[in-house]
């Protein structure tokens, strides 16, 4: 595309007229809308026509009155304490406490010394000396032996029922 002597005084006339560097780029054809700004540029044909405004101003919107502001929560959200109603303390039983196998030291295994067979369930502090793993017989289904599995999976038909108790 090259700008002709028409296609100049054509760009000239339609931004005289206030017209957008898009729809001159649609009138003239075959151009696009920053070709029209650069060759306005070039031109130096900055002043534009003022738009014709009406001396009254628009009507403003009525605004609907929001709805009364609940407090504000910092942070994570799903632990928010609710501030609706003011509730008695809620006095939960303490979990029991799981029984921690014990396990002979002939059995502790090391991270070396697991396979696909055996608990892999972790015993200890990993930076302590004694720090081992359970390495009894593992099941078919999982990582860790039967007593780590029935710790570490709970039925989900029990998460959901702990869950709707917890709301009520």
């Amino acid at each position: 595309m090259s700008w002709t002597d028409e296609r100049v005084e054509m760009l000239k006339k339609l931004w005289a007229e206030g017209l957008s560097a898009s729809q001159i780029a649609a009138k003239l054809g075959d151009v696009t809308r920053n070709a029209v700004i650069g060759k306005v540029h070039r031109l130096g044909l900055s002043g534009r026509m003022k738009t014709v405004r009406t001396s009254q101003p628009r009507p403003r919107r009525q605004r609907q009155p929001s709805p009364p502001r609940r407090p504000t929560v910092i942070g994570n959200t799903a632990l928010k304490a609710h501030v609706d109603a003011v509730a008695e303390p809620v006095i939960r039983p303490r979990p029991a406490v799981v029984q921690e196998l014990v396990i002979p030291p002939s059995e502790r295994l090391s991270i070396l010394q697991l396979s696909e067979y055996t608990c892999k369930w972790p015993i200890g502090d990993p930076s302590a000396e004694d720090f081992h793993f359970c390495g009894r017989k593992s099941q078919t289904t999982g990582p860790y032996c039967e007593h780590h599995a029935s710790v570490a999976y709970q039925p989900a038909s029990d998460r959901r029922r702990k869950k709707s108790s917890d709301a009520g």
